[in-house]
C-alpha cells in the first residue's frame, strides 16, 4: 500500500516538473486531466502557466528594450537571469514536492480558478 502511495506522489512530481519543462503544454495536459491529478501538479500547472506568460512579456520587452542603447543592454540580461532563476526555483519546488509560490510572480498563479 505504501508503494502505491509513493508511486502516486512520484507521478505528481513528474507532472509538476512537466509544467516547468514545457510550461504551456505541460499546464494544459495537467489541467485537461485535472480529475486524475493531485493538488501538487495542479498547483505547479498554475505556477508554470504564470511563468510562461512572464516569458512572453519578457520577449515583448526584449523587442522594445533592444533598441535602447546601454540601458536596454543592461536590463535585458537581468530580466533573462531573473526568469532563469524563477524557472530553476520552480523545477526544484516541483521535484521536491513543495507547493511554494515563485517569488514576485507566484501570487498571480494562486488567483487562477482552473
Amino acid at each position: 500500500m505504501a508503494e502505491k502511495a509513493k508511486k502516486g506522489t512520484d507521478d505528481e512530481k513528474l507532472f509538476a516538473f512537466l509544467c516547468y519543462l514545457l510550461p504551456i503544454i505541460g499546464s494544459v495536459i495537467v489541467l485537461a486531466t485535472k480529475s486524475e491529478r493531485g493538488q501538487l501538479s495542479i498547483y505547479h500547472a498554475k505556477q508554470g502557466f504564470v511563468l510562461a506568460i512572464t516569458w512572453i512579456i519578457a520577449c515583448i520587452l526584449y523587442g522594445i528594450l533592444a533598441f535602447i542603447p546601454i540601458v536596454g543592454w543592461i536590463i535585458i540580461p537581468l530580466i533573462w537571469l531573473g526568469l532563469v532563476v524563477l524557472w530553476i526555483l520552480g523545477v526544484i519546488n516541483s521535484l521536491s514536492g513543495k507547493m511554494k509560490p515563485l517569488p514576485v510572480i507566484g501570487s498571480f498563479g494562486e488567483k487562477f480558478k482552473f
